[in-house]
């Protein structure tokens, strides 16, 4: 397995790096935005770490261009702030976790495994090229693409894995714990109302322009597609 560590501080970056050597991962480093970039795109990697302040080009702006071409490879972000604001931002950017320094290096290392391990397990199961049908909405995962009465929808990847999750399950009621659990990991607040607000995202884009009301709420239980 390899992971790509990009993080300006190299103490730290030492540190992260035989921690990860540690557990038989192989492991890449690079301490600039811009030389990562033009790295993402030469190579690949089972898991990426990335630090929010970084030279050249920081981590948001860094990882939401990564996603323009990459929605698979998991990301997590590393920065010394711990406000919602910027968590809800790392996300929306395409981060899959969060991680606020200082922290346990034996819980980066748990978190970059079990990364590694979903991504391996998702890149399987969506090996087939399946696609999802709900009414008037095709979700195409392999292509990682969403119609709606022919017409693309542009989603980010937090939205279309909330979008993926309620069609998979289409008519069944996903609690909002679930739905944070599955796309952000257990580590991250079930409290807060992230998930309301990328559900609003996705109504806003995927539900009012057709003037239709599928994405439904079932207060104190959750989401579910109406698929009458």
């Amino acid at each position: 397995m390899k992971v790509f560590l990009i993080e300006d501080d190299h103490t730290l970056s030492q540190n992260i790096s035989e921690a990860l050597k540690g557990e038989a991962l192989n492991v890449e480093v690079c301490y600039d935005g811009l030389l990562a970039e033009r790295m993402l795109r030469k190579d690949t990697f089972d898991c990426i770490i990335m630090d929010i302040n970084l030279p050249g080009k920081n981590g948001f702006d860094l990882c939401k261009d990564f996603r323009q071409h990459n929605t698979i490879t998991p990301v997590i972000m590393l920065t010394a702030f711990g406000e919602l604001e910027d968590k809800v931002q790392g996300f929306d950017c395409g981060a899959d976790d969060y991680l606020t320094k200082p922290f346990y290096m034996r819980e980066l290392i748990m978190r970059v495994n079990a990364l590694i391990k979903r991504h391996k397990f998702n890149s399987s199961a969506t090996a087939n090229n399946s696609i999802l049908i709900v009414d008037d909405i095709t979700l195409n995962d392999a292509q990682k693409k969403v119609f709606r009465q022919g017409t693309e929808i542009t989603l980010t990847p937090r939205e279309y894995q909330i979008l993926f999750k309620l069609m998979e399950n289409k008519g069944e009621i996903i609690s909002k714990a679930d739905l944070i659990k599955e796309i952000w990991g257990s580590s991250f607040d079930a409290n807060t109302n992230t998930i309301e607000v990328y559900v609003n995202f996705l109504r806003n884009k995927l539900d009012k322009p057709f003037g239709k009301n599928t994405i439904k709420t079932k207060v104190g239980y959750g989401y579910y597609l109406d698929v009458r």
